[in-house]
């Protein structure tokens, strides 16, 4: 997801009556095209940097449970669902991208994933946690979102022992702070977009 406020990305969608696409690069769904609003704030993470994720993350997906609280126009939702991951939950706080998204997982025919309207931050701090395998944080930026999120996700035990969690922000991964428990194991710059790769380590927790 990306906000108004985000620096512009190279785009890797088209646009076209309002409506953009987006491109499921690899899995089951591999090459299919999804439209999504052409809105403020739905803009899929660049293709090349998707790709760039999932190779990281190729022996740790299929199997996984997602969850993806800023999920936008849904590009990184959907590709960890082609790719295997056993169950997904979606959040976002527009009702617009929301209604795309779940267009989007009755025409796949999906039934592990979950779409739902809400506040990420509300959602993370009142709802009964789910440990999750694998969690993409893509808010908008200059909004100071991100470290907020993190720390609910750990401190309300949103997390597996060894979850993975990806991080894109408009600052480097070193300055953001956030939890001990979490180890950088990978991260990039595309443009003036900085994105990460943190593992949790459970034996540091606690």
């Amino acid at each position: 997801m990306a906000s108004p406020s985000r620096p512009s990305k190279k785009p890797t969608h088209n646009v076209h009556n309002g409506v953009g696409q987006l491109r499921i690069i690899g899995g089951e769904w591999r090459s299919r095209r999804l439209s999504f609003p052409d809105a403020p704030g739905l803009r899929p993470t660049p293709d090349r940097v998707r790709e760039t994720l999932f190779n990281w993350l190729a022996p740790y997906v299929a199997g996984a449970k997602v969850l993806d609280p800023f999920a936008g126009s849904g590009a990184l939702f959907l590709e960890a669902l082609s790719r295997g991951a056993a169950m997904g939950q979606a959040l976002d706080s527009s009702n617009l991208a929301v209604s795309s998204l779940r267009e989007h997982l009755g025409t796949l025919r999906c039934t592990t994933g979950h779409v739902q309207t809400a506040d990420a931050l509300r959602y993370l701090e009142t709802q009964p946690a789910t440990a999750f395998d694998l969690v993409f944080l893509d808010p908008p930026f200059n909004q100071n979102l991100l470290p907020t999120a993190c720390a609910l996700l750990e401190e309300r035990q949103w997390l597996a022992d060894d979850a993975w969690i990806y991080t894109e922000s408009e600052t480097a991964p070193s300055t953001l702070g956030l939890p001990t428990s979490w180890r950088l194991h990978r991260e990039q710059k595309s443009g003036r977009v900085h994105y990460a790769l943190w593992q949790r380590m459970a034996e540091t927790v606690g």
